[in-house]
């Protein structure tokens, strides 16, 4: 995941209105969004590489999410896959600081990472950059490739259209969401920030929606949790660079959050 845009606790109907984007190789098997076979309350995509995931919920409400902080010149290349600590959050037990305090003995065997882990009462966030546990507060983030509301331009720009989209107080389609992560302009030069990997990639990386031959924004997902318990979660998938020549894919999910029996209800399009 390469661009996560939120607002936590801040709306009058949703506790949590969320709109990220993974950016990845489209070589890499992946598996859309939906229920796990093995895991069957977790609500995710799935990296078929390595089996984690880079974006999930639970039907207990459970939340995890997670980005690569870029860093070329500390690139450990036998790491294990952070997605595994997104997936290890959803099909397990522990509270969200108890699990982050967890990750805090282990994190220099991983590179970079920002993540969130939540339930339907906290949200936290953690990076093994800083080794910080914080507890979020109500408010509108943004997270990429570097730290928490770290004001690259697809940040700044991704928080400004989201705020749009949530200023009315009501009720929020959920493809007003994905408009926001569709953007695929590109800022000046003197705005870009320098990760190390060159002015071209600094180019290529710099829109909330990245396109190139072999690497890309493979999805675009939101969710949004009501304060009634109500959850949504939709994901569009992109196969290739060029959607007009191989079609988006995109599949919706709704259930009720702490319900003994499943009741999650899919939308395929």
């Amino acid at each position: 995941m390469c661009l996560i845009l939120f607002s936590y606790d801040l709306h009058p109907v949703y506790r949590l209105v969320l709109a990220a984007n993974r950016d990845e190789f489209y070589s890499r098997p992946t598996r859309i969004l939906g229920f796990w076979e093995d895991f069957p309350e977790v609500l995710a995509g799935r990296d078929l590489k390595n089996q984690g995931t880079w974006l999930g919920i639970t039907l207990t409400g459970r939340m995890a999410a997670i980005t690569n902080f870029r860093d070329p010149a500390s690139v450990k290349p036998q790491a294990p896959s952070r997605g595994i600590l997104v997936s290890d959050f959803l099909t397990g037990k522990q509270e969200p600081k108890t699990y982050l305090k967890a990750i805090q003995g282990v994190q220099n065997r991983y590179n970079g990472f920002n993540i969130l882990v939540g339930t339907p009462d906290d949200l936290y966030y953690f990076s093994n950059k800083t080794g910080k546990i914080q507890k979020l507060r109500p408010g509108i983030y943004g997270l990429s490739n570097h730290l928490l509301n770290t004001p690259w331009p697809k940040v700044q720009k991704g928080k400004r259209a989201l705020k749009a989209v949530l200023s009315n107080g009501g009720r929020i389609h959920p493809e007003a969401v994905l408009e926001v992560l569709q953007d695929r302009s590109v800022p000046p030069e003197d705005r870009l920030p320098d990760t190390g990997i060159g002015l071209d990639m600094e180019r290529v990386l710099a829109p909330l929606f990245i396109t190139s031959p072999d690497y890309g924004t493979r999805s675009s997902s939101a969710v949004l949790i009501e304060r009634n318990g109500k959850a949504t979660f939709i994901e569009r998938t992109f196969e290739m660079a060029d959607p007009s020549a191989f079609p988006a894919k995109t599949v919706s999910f709704e259930f009720e959050i702490r319900q003994k029996k499943r009741t999650a209800r899919a939308i395929r399009f």
